[in-house]
């Protein structure tokens, strides 16, 4: 089994269920949602460097609160992104992961943000001209 990201090109023709973003009804629109928040996303990005705990990913994420990131991982996990695993230890250590499928949604996310990163000298001369 290959660890590389499917191409959404491929991952297309996967289902007879896909879904449809533009339908306001379709179940999709809330996983986009969760996906590409502001926090759904950098847990995603956070995550894809490797397993983390709770208080490490705080400390990563600038700005989240604890409720938000409590929040933003359980929907992750409720939509297959985040494996949260609970050790039995005196306290207690809560583990968080990327499923393979966070994986891929992970891959997605980051070049998105690797490209707003890059692009923000070119984007802030067009927001100067607005």
């Amino acid at each position: 089994m290959s660890n590389e990201v499917e191409p959404l090109s491929r991952l297309a023709g996967r289902s007879r269920e896909r879904g449809n973003v533009m339908v306001s009804a379709c179940p999709s629109r809330l996983i986009l949602e969760h996906v590409t928040s502001r926090w759904g996303t950098l847990v995603l990005i956070v995550l894809q460097r490797g397993t983390h705990r709770f208080g490490e990913m705080r400390r990563a994420i600038g700005g989240v609160s604890e409720r938000m990131l409590a929040q933003t991982l359980q929907r992750l996990e409720s939509d297959g992104f985040v494996d949260r695993v609970a050790r039995q230890t005196v306290p207690p250590h809560v583990e968080y992961s990327l499923t393979p499928l966070g994986r891929q949604a992970a891959e997605q996310v980051k070049a998105l943000a690797d490209w707003i990163e890059i692009s923000m000298p070119e984007i802030n001369k067009a927001r100067e001209r607005r």
